[in-house]
């Protein structure tokens, strides 16, 4: 599971400055000039422990945010997202900026706003800059690591306080600071997985929130981190190219359905159109054209769903069609597909359509083998994303999907944040279930709202 626009799912991949040219010079005129930045939204002027105030950051200033984050992903790259990394108790815990908080206290004029995201920007590329620098002081080498374990030592140990003395040690600073220890593995040659084991057993959960470490804390992870590392830690020479597709069918038959939560049965009516809501704040602010396409859409499945329609792919490329605004349906891709910044790969087959088609078709009631309704919901969400059946806008088809397959049982939801801004693995059981939760959390929270 990943959440799109939480920075501490980065990887020193997606944020080496080597890879990612950046010129903060033009940064104000580039961020002025993306979709967000035309539709800065108001704050109320309430105070902050008002509700009103938690209502307008969960409908209209968090998704602002996270729009700022998609464009900014969209025109630089991912590592743009970690902008609004503040420290302490901001957007995401402990982080390294400190010219963004949170857009209960960070949005205010429309010039101001836009004038703190690019300080922000700056900062976060500045700050791994600054990383990147430190990593290059260091110049190791796994192969030698019996001989060099001082210096790997001396490097820990002072990225720790770098990291200590930029986050202030504040709410949640130490998970950063893993992710910069194994960045720092990483980028000497350590496997990404096994670095960020490593630097866990290191740490050993002894750091803590608003505290500093020790000096004596602080010498003995780095030492724990340094003797760890062998010779033969580097990256495994890259074999044939998997086929993620492959992987989801495999765990597909393997997760257990039937566990899913359920939240009740019954049609649910809810106190807002929650999907609308989301695309009309979220897309809207990153392109009208967008959320216009998502929009028209949405109203064609829910007819669909009221005629009982069978979800299949011909489905899926009618609603599609509105979503990526072309003269036709799309066709069914004839390539194989990529996604997560090219970590899965979905093959292409003779049968990929039909075997789509056979998947999509389970989405349905089956009194034989009934399954709950988030089982199959977060299901059909999965199939779309991991046959990724369209040459672009696979992450919206997916979530259309879902919310066709509770509409059809006469459902919707009046929250769906949390289902749009995460993405999930192919080949991860437990990602599948924890998807069928957050369908459960929504929904509950839905009949609690809509009850009178």
């Amino acid at each position: 599971m990943i959440i799109e626009s939480a920075p501490r799912f980065l990887t020193w991949e997606d944020v080496d400055p080597a890879r990612h040219p950046f010129d903060g010079a033009s940064a104000p005129e580039a961020v002025r000039s993306l979709g967000p930045a035309r539709r800065v939204p108001v704050r109320p002027d309430v105070p902050f422990a008002d509700p009103a105030m938690s209502a307008w950051n969960r409908e209209k200033g968090g998704p602002w945010a996270d729009a700022v984050s998609h464009a900014l992903a969209e025109h630089y790259g991912r590592w743009a997202v970690g902008w609004r990394w503040a420290h302490d108790e901001g957007d995401f815990d402990g982080g390294p900026v400190g010219s963004w908080c949170c857009p209960q206290d960070s949005i205010t004029t429309p010039q101001e706003t836009l004038s703190r995201v690019v300080a922000a920007l700056c900062e976060w590329r500045a700050w791994l800059e600054s990383l990147a620098g430190w990593f290059e002081a260091y110049p190791l080498d796994l192969a030698d690591v019996e001989d060099q374990r001082i210096l790997w030592e001396r490097a820990a140990r002072n990225l720790i306080l770098q990291v200590t003395d930029r986050t202030g040690c504040g709410s949640g600073w130490y998970g950063h600071c893993s992710q910069v220890l194994t960045w720092f593995l990483s980028r000497w040659g350590v496997a990404p997985d096994l670095a960020q084991e490593l630097v866990d057993e290191a740490i050993g959960g002894r750091f803590e929130s608003w505290t500093g470490p020790d000096p004596v804390l602080v010498e003995d992870v780095a030492e724990r981190l340094a003797l760890s590392l062998r010779p033969d830690d580097g990256a495994r020479p890259a074999g044939p190219a998997p086929d993620h597709l492959e992987r989801w069918l495999a765990v597909r038959e393997s997760v257990p359905w039937r566990e899913a939560p359920d939240s009740g049965d019954g049609p649910v009516t809810p106190s807002r159109d929650g999907a609308a809501q989301d695309i009309r704040t979220f897309d809207g602010a990153v392109d009208a054209a967008r959320a216009q396409g998502l929009l028209a859409a949405l109203e064609l499945l829910r007819a669909d769903a009221a005629r009982g329609a069978r979800l299949d792919f011909e489905l899926l490329r009618r609603w599609q069609q509105h979503v990526l605004g072309t003269p036709q349906p799309p066709p069914f891709r004839t390539l194989p597909a990529f996604a997560k910044h090219g970590r899965e790969r979905y093959g292409i087959g003779p049968g990929t359509r039909a075997r789509l088609d056979a998947c999509l078709a389970q989405s349905g009631q089956d009194p034989e083998s009934p399954l709950p309704l988030t089982a199959r919901a977060a299901r059909a969400h999965l199939d779309v994303c991991f046959f990724h059946p369209f040459d672009d806008g696979n992450a919206r088809s997916a979530f259309l999907a879902l919310v066709f397959v509770l509409a059809r049982e006469g459902v919707a939801l009046d929250g769906v944040g949390l289902l749009r801004r995460v993405t999930f693995r192919a080949d991860e059981p437990q990602d599948a279930l924890i998807l069928t939760r957050y369908i459960d959390t929504c929904l509950t929270q839905t009949r609690r709202n809509a009850a009178p």
